[in-house]
């Protein structure tokens, strides 16, 4: 479709298939199934890297088409999960026993919170809908809300004040967060869970933390090590966005190793595929985290541009993120469904409507960063719509 008229039958499709996902979004795949007479060229709306993508993909061609491989991926059993965190503990430098790998990070976030929390979580809003959605019956839940004035960064000085007061036995924090971006520090990261001993669970969710940098050579950032001095601290890790796989559903957890054989026996035996497998596999080897580091940095200096060029679109305001996505507000008078709308029906780009986003006010949509090529797209067509 073209044009600048919207179809009522399309804004009405759009608008049910986003009801249907709740506090989620409708993939391409069930947006063009139900609305054939939409051309979507770019996914701006799932975050993953296209770049890792490519390199797995030639790393999957020649192992397993080439050399005849992939029918034995997917005629039988992949190993089990204590089995496939070996890879993952080659990978990682850390105790296998400390390992549990999870089909998808939505998975790890329902195990962890349907088997640890006991009483109260205190969560960061906004954030991630599934850490509130995913709360057993019962729980009490507390939000520390991150503020507009503040740019939505986490004060972690107020944050730790929040916390005494409040005395949860589990907290969330997602860093860099989604949806916004906001990175902290490891300077304050370590203020917050060393000041926290007395919480029982100090979950830190590091899906997007491959994309997140503290010097001028990228260097990539991890707190799973941590995992020995804090007996309380567990790392949730998705890996559909740094390594662009999220149609393989593959994510890991470190924690300590006796709430891993807590949730073993609770049924995450045989719980990821065949080609789960052969990615901790792949991951595992220095070859090819050599190649995706080099690929890494490539997607973090695209998007750090990226962003740049966002901030001088006028009409829109940009927040701060050290993850593959930005925070943009609307504020030339358009509601976000009705920007993403444009977007989608007359330019061919899906982004995340944010209307549905506990914790924001006023007109909020992410966007991911995806190639160079798409990202000038992108930025055409959000200066088309914004400067009419």
């Amino acid at each position: 479709m073209t044009g600048n008229s919207l179809d009522n039958n399309i804004v009405k499709k759009i608008k049910e298939l986003k009801n249907n996902s709740g506090t989620h979004s409708p993939s391409v795949d069930t947006i063009m199934k139900e609305c054939p007479e939409l051309v979507i060229n770019i996914d701006a709306c799932f975050l993953s890297n296209p770049y890792a993508t490519d390199l797995f993909m030639k790393f999957l061609h020649e192992d397993l088409i080439d050399n005849n491989r992939l029918r034995d991926v997917l005629e039988f059993y992949p190993p089990q999960n204590r089995e496939i965190a070996k890879y993952i503990s080659k990978a990682i430098n850390v105790d296998q026993k400390k390992i549990f790998v999870g089909n998808g990070a939505i998975e790890i976030i329902q195990g962890i919170l349907h088997n640890f929390v006991q009483n109260k979580i205190c969560i960061i809003s906004p954030t991630f809908s599934s850490y509130y959605e995913f709360v057993k019956d019962g729980i009490d839940i507390v939000y520390f809300p991150l503020l507009k004035e503040e740019k939505y960064l986490l004060d972690p000085k107020k944050y730790v004040e929040f916390v005494k007061k409040e005395k949860p036995d589990t907290i969330v924090i997602i860093n860099p967060n989604n949806p916004n971006g906001g990175y902290l520090k490891q300077e304050d990261f370590f203020y917050i869970i060393s000041n926290l001993d007395e919480v029982n669970n100090i979950i830190i969710d590091e899906s997007f933390i491959h994309f997140a940098y503290e010097d001028i050579e990228l260097s990539q950032i991890t707190s799973e090590e941590l995992t020995d001095k804090y007996s309380n601290l567990i790392i949730v890790k998705s890996m559909s966005k740094d390594f662009g796989i999220a149609g393989l559903r593959a994510g890991y957890a470190v924690m300590n190793s006796e709430k891993i054989d807590v949730l073993l026996r609770s049924g995450y035996l045989w719980n990821v595929s065949g080609l789960t497998n052969y990615f901790f596999k792949v991951y595992s080897e220095k070859t090819f985290i050599e190649k995706y580091n080099v690929e890494r940095k490539k997607y973090i200096m695209n998007t750090s541009m990226f962003l740049d060029e966002l901030k001088n679109i006028k009409g829109i305001n940009v927040y701060p993120s050290k993850a593959n996505f930005a925070l943009i507000e609307i504020e030339n008078g358009m509601t976000s469904f009705e920007f993403t709308l444009d977007l989608l029906v007359n330019h061919g780009i899906y982004v995340r409507d944010c209307s549905d986003k506990i914790g924001l006010d006023g007109e909020f949509v992410r966007i991911a960063s995806r190639t160079v090529e798409e990202n000038l797209q992108i930025i055409k067509a959000i200066k088309e719509i914004i400067c009419v």
